[in-house]
């Protein structure tokens, strides 16, 4: 059936049955090189908080950490439950 949908980009039964085994014994996926998964870790909701405390604007806490202005907007939001208010 598997390689009825993928064709020639399928794995081999024996190449499925490898790596079944192998996750059965307890192999878990390599950590990899670049940005991690998740950019609000809880190293960097403390550094983002740290850096509102001086500058509240969220380009320039992006740029400053190198994390995106979505993840800065989220930790800021979500993490440490601020709100923009107006006056």
């Amino acid at each position: 059936m598997l390689k009825k949908a993928f064709g020639v980009d399928c794995l081999s039964d024996r190449q499925i049955f490898r790596w079944h085994k192998a996750f059965a014994e307890g192999r878990e996926g390599e950590n990899r090189t670049g940005r991690p998964s998740t950019s609000s870790s809880d190293d960097n909701v403390k550094r983002v908080g740290d850096l509102l405390n001086t500058d509240r604007r969220v380009h320039l806490i992006s740029e400053t950490l190198n994390i995106t202005k979505t993840i800065v907007h989220e930790i800021v939001s979500e993490s440490l439950g601020m709100r923009k208010t107006y006056i």
